[in-house]
């Protein structure tokens, strides 16, 4: 099988546990490129987040963010767009008011939080991109990309999963990306639906394309694709929902440059 394209997932996958691209990755996805294969990103980070790493790849590709909600195209017009509408993201803040959480909203050109937090800004330090803090209750934006929500303690992140399994999963799409983020999406948004779009849109075959990930908002995208790795730090979730995908190096191994290296004997 050649080849087309391999789409990579953000964190836990392309970038490293300091949520930086390592100078390897960086060699090996140029090489792959200098083979006339296509590179994209599909990340749940914003579009304006995830434009830092496709600049540092020097991509000249569509970029998937907001797992899905967002598509741009090389010069850089969004494509397609998903949104949440103000009544319904207010009900799922309803639900969500449980806990240790942080909950996070996405628009256009803000991230926003209740308040400050060291933790997310050493997160997002390689791109610059920051938050606004605001008070959720009195938030009254028309329409927003997603919320998300985090907390170390996953008990509580899986009560909030359930209560809006249970009250809104006709109106939503929620996935865990992570064992400590959780993200809610408009209903039928993924990365997998975004993938088909753009490969559509290029004349690409779903069979001719690599994709790496780690968590559950990867699932339908590596469940369509010719060949979908799991990375060896990959969500326990993922691997039972993906049990005949192979697994590969960890993130903070550079599972992606390494595979990459060995399929195209670079």
């Amino acid at each position: 099988m050649k080849y087309k394209a391999i789409i990579c997932d953000l964190d836990g996958t392309l970038l490293n546990p300091e949520h930086r691209i390592s100078e390897k990755s960086k060699e090996i996805i140029k090489k792959v490129r200098e083979l006339g294969v296509k590179v994209f990103i599909a990340t749940g980070r914003h579009y304006l987040d995830a434009k830092i790493f496709k600049d540092q790849l020097g991509l000249e590709s569509y970029l998937i963010s907001s797992n899905g909600s967002r598509i741009h195209n090389e010069t850089e017009q969004v494509i397609y767009s998903q949104n949440i509408e103000y009544p319904l993201y207010q009900e799922v803040l309803k639900h969500t008011k449980v806990g240790d959480i942080t909950r996070h909203i996405y628009t256009d050109t803000k991230w926003y939080l209740e308040e400050a937090s060291d933790e997310y800004d050493a997160f997002y330090e390689e791109t610059g991109f920051s938050y606004d803090v605001t008070d959720f209750d009195k938030f009254d934006e028309k329409e927003i990309i997603k919320l998300f929500f985090m907390s170390k303690n996953t008990d509580y992140l899986l009560e909030v999963e359930e209560k809006l399994e249970e009250n809104l999963k006709d109106k939503i799409e929620i996935t865990l990306s992570s064992a400590e983020c959780l993200e809610v999406m408009k209903k039928d948004v993924s990365k997998g639906k975004a993938i088909k779009k753009v490969m559509k849109d290029l004349g690409i075959e779903l069979d001719e394309i690599i994709a790496f990930g780690d968590g559950m908002n990867d699932y339908e995208m590596l469940s369509i694709v010719g060949k979908g790795l799991l990375m060896g730090n990959c969500s326990d979730r993922l691997k039972e929902a993906l049990p005949n995908n192979e697994i590969i190096g960890a993130n903070s191994e550079d599972g992606v440059a390494l595979y990459l290296e060995k399929v195209f004997d670079l």
